[in-house]
């Protein structure tokens, strides 16, 4: 024997080779042995290191204080879960357990998971959620809006907590306002039914406008009650307003959804529904203002606009009557100076004035020519005198006639002269028309008329 060979067979023996196997054969032994045994089995744990590939395939551990197990769960698993995977969730899994040949690595084949303790609770919430989703009890376009002065607030929530005491103590400082309440369990078995007998004894009382609807802040165990389906039903059937107030502001609940407005405390939703009777007193102000100066604004402008149209129709109506008030003086110039009494006075002016001339030149002849003057005038005198006296009265008479029918004594009585657009005289009715603007003369002054109807008598036989 040489020295690089060894030989651990007794001497005189034949030697046996030991058995040799190759790593696959290793290991899909292995895995048949695990499948075998561990086939259908429950591991409940925390998930840890999770990784979702780009295949949708899931990666991660299943551990407790004490060990961890690698777990894979393959696409078509991963999208038949009703819930989404995360770390720190706790799990109940059902799989095999088994060896993946590539990496040679000992995992834990997952078919089926679900939550466990917490977890499986906010499960079922999740599935109520979709449900509730779906009969449309969450729509938005069903919230209704909020009234700005509600004149009786109602509220339900526990007698003894801190909440009704929040909402009194809002409401006192902002705008004092009946608050009636409807004491109801805000946490326990019986927290559902209270919850929604509260709020339907509350929605008959009349004259309530809107209702506070929660609690205070407490754990999500103590919250739970606000998820139960009936109370969730209850919130949205409400016939008035409800404003959820659950919890603290990083706490959700179904009820919140259900809502017509969520509020993130109890104070908070009382300083949603009431009103700041101090700040609408202040706004009161600014708007009695802006309205006072809006509306002496508003005045100056109809007032100069006023104002200016009225001039503007002064200038225009002058403007369409210069011609004819200059043409009707002329015309009452001209019939003035034609009136007898005027043309009488002429000739008597002038008869005086030839009577001074021929006195004065009667006062300069030669005396013989006045001794033949003054007879002339004893003769005139004399011939006067024996003129008859009928013709004297029928001269009076023709001269009062004359007057009469002077258009200036005409006016004088009251009577007025009628012209169309153009400056003629109107005589008849029927020569004119409704909405004709018309001229009225009078003994001093004159109108412009509208004619609003027309009476025309019918010609005589």
């Amino acid at each position: 024997m040489s020295q690089g060979e060894l030989s651990f067979q007794a001497p005189g023996n034949k030697p046996v080779r030991p058995s040799v196997w190759s790593v696959s054969q290793v290991v899909r032994g292995a895995n048949r042995m695990l499948e075998q045994r561990f086939s259908n089995l429950w591991i409940e744990g925390e998930v840890g290191s999770l990784k979702v590939a780009g295949s949708g395939h899931a990666f991660f551990t299943l551990q407790d204080a004490d060990a961890a197990l690698p777990a894979a769960m393959w696409r078509a698993s991963v999208e038949a879960l009703p819930f989404r995977l995360e770390n720190g969730q706790k799990l109940r899994c059902l799989g095999r357990l088994g060896i993946f040949p590539k990496q040679g690595r000992f995992q834990f084949y997952v078919e089926r998971a679900e939550p466990t303790g917490l977890g499986a609770k906010m499960l079922e919430l999740e599935q109520r959620k979709r449900r509730l989703t779906a009969e449309g009890l969450f729509d938005p376009a069903k919230r209704r809006p909020i009234p700005r002065w509600p004149r009786v607030i109602g509220v339900v929530t526990s007698a003894t907590g801190a909440a009704i005491h929040d909402v009194l103590e809002v409401a006192r400082r902002r705008c004092p306002s009946k608050v009636v309440l409807s004491p109801a369990v805000v946490q326990g078995p019986d927290a559902p039914r209270s919850l929604v007998s509260a709020l339907s004894r509350l929605s008959r009382v009349p004259g309530v406008d809107v209702i506070i609807f929660g609690r205070g802040g407490g754990s999500a165990e103590d919250l739970w009650c606000f998820n139960d389906e009936s109370v969730v039903r209850a919130v949205a059937a409400c016939p008035v307003p409800v404003v959820s107030a659950i919890g603290h502001e990083v706490d959700s609940s179904l009820s919140d959804l259900a809502a017509d407005l969520r509020a993130a405390t109890p104070s908070h939703a009382a300083e949603l529904v009431v009103p700041d009777l101090s700040q609408a007193q202040r706004r009161l102000t600014v708007v009695r203002g802006r309205l006072e100066r809006a509306l002496s604004r508003t005045i100056l402008d109809q007032q100069s606009r006023l104002d200016t149209a009225i001039a503007a129709l002064a200038r225009h109506g002058r403007a369409l009557t210069r011609d004819r008030r200059d043409r009707l003086a002329r015309g009452q110039q001209a019939l003035a100076q034609q009136h007898p009494r005027r043309r009488l006075d002429r000739d008597r002016r002038r008869l005086e004035s030839a009577t001074s001339r021929l006195f004065a030149a009667a006062g300069e002849a030669p005396r013989p020519a006045r001794e033949r003057l003054g007879a002339l005038q004893h003769r005139l005198v004399v011939a006067m005198q024996a003129a008859p006296r009928a013709d004297r009265v029928r001269l009076a008479r023709l001269a009062g006639a004359l007057d009469a029918l002077s258009p200036l004594a005409v006016l004088a009585r009251g009577y007025a002269i009628v012209t169309q657009q153009d400056g003629t005289a109107l005589v008849q009715a029927s020569e004119t028309a409704v909405g004709a603007t018309l001229g009225v003369h009078l003994h001093r002054g004159s109108l412009r008329v509208a004619v609003t109807d027309i009476d025309v008598e019918p010609e005589p036989g």
